[in-house]
């Protein structure tokens, strides 16, 4: 009985040694830090890569820049740029925020005074850090007290759209973006500036954006 047991016990062992001796464990490749700027690398497909919207970003910077109407006023005009107001109508799926955060950011960089930028995208805590400071919670700081929050004289508009054409025949899919920029005077609600930027991709096997 008690060999009966042993040798069954050995059998289930050996079992399970084989069963985890066919499981795949093999490392995977190594991380290769790629630059965020080019088009070299394994994992691409038809929608919109980090290469185009350091890109477009970089475009619009600038061209803003070099618009008198916009960078070369006496007193620097006060600009709101976030994505409430860009839009992604696009097949492609992507982050807003990587678009208009990079283009601010680049912006206020190489503005250098020329521009100020409203954080409209932060007004829920500077409203309850003022209100602390107006309750007597907290002191005033050390910068100023105003009566009202900064006001803007322009605001970021846009979108992204695209166009998707597919081959029955070779599975080649083919994807054409567009992301228009649009700078609105927040008084007149006119269009003070606009950029546009644009490129068509081919893949035959597209990737998971995520």
């Amino acid at each position: 009985m008690k060999t009966t047991y042993i040798a069954a016990l050995a059998a289930v062992l050996a079992l399970s040694g084989c069963a985890t001796s066919n499981l795949n464990n093999s490392a995977g490749s190594r991380v290769v830090y790629q630059d965020v700027s080019t088009t070299s690398t394994q994992v691409a497909g038809v929608g919109m890569e980090a290469q185009d919207i350091v890109s477009s970003t970089d475009k619009m910077v600038r061209d803003i820049l070099s618009n008198p109407a916009i960078a070369g006023r006496t007193t620097p005009p006060r600009i709101i740029i976030d994505s409430e107001y860009f839009a992604n109508d696009s097949s492609s799926r992507v982050n807003k925020n990587l678009i208009t955060d990079r283009l601010r950011i680049e912006l206020n960089r190489a503005a250098q005074g020329r521009l100020v930028f409203v954080a409209r995208h932060y007004g829920d805590m500077v409203s309850k850090e003022r209100e602390a400071k107006r309750s007597g919670e907290t002191d005033r700081g050390t910068i100023r007290s105003t009566k009202a929050k900064a006001g803007a004289d322009f605001r970021l508009g846009g979108r992204i759209t695209s166009l998707d054409a597919n081959s029955a025949r070779t599975g080649t899919l083919s994807r054409y973006h567009q992301i228009s920029f649009e700078l609105i005077d927040l008084e007149y609600e006119t269009i003070a500036w606009s950029g546009m930027f644009e490129f068509k991709k081919e893949a035959q096997d597209d990737v998971l954006y995520r």
